[in-house]
């Protein structure tokens, strides 16, 4: 079985930075894009980043392209989600997600300019962003 869980949220003061971690138990498939979500209470989730494991392709929402990064160590293993000058706006849940065998139901994300079909992710960790 395929496990994800996110780590690195915290509060910080508008234009700080925080790192976010997503350790991977198990094997994902490398042929399925990887990215990060998020959401607020009450509202949609929202596409932030997303990685081709197998090229290192990425795309990012306009909300997130100059100042995330998303990243993934070459053991496939930690999938990372660098977030630079925060803004307030940018408070909220975050979760990774992946595609992996014997996942369970899909979800479909428009991540940039791509929509992403996933089925494993974790079980988020928060990001408050004061100003």
């Amino acid at each position: 079985q395929v496990q994800l869980a996110e780590s690195g949220g915290g509060s910080v003061q508008a234009g700080g930075s925080l790192r976010l971690s997503c350790v991977v138990t198990g094997s994902i498939d490398s042929n399925f894009w990887m990215g990060w979500y998020r959401q607020i209470p009450g509202k949609e989730r929202e596409g932030v980043a997303a990685m081709s494991p197998a090229d290192q392709r990425t795309d990012y929402a306009d909300s997130a392209k100059g100042r995330f990064t998303i990243s993934l160590d070459n053991d496939k293993k930690t999938l990372f989600l660098q977030m630079n000058t925060l803004k307030p706006e940018d408070t909220a849940m975050y979760y990774c997600a992946a595609w992996v065998r014997g996942g369970g139901p899909s979800m479909s994300l428009f991540i940039g300019s791509r929509r992403i079909l996933f089925n494993s992710w974790g079980q988020g960790t928060q990001v408050t962003v004061s100003s």
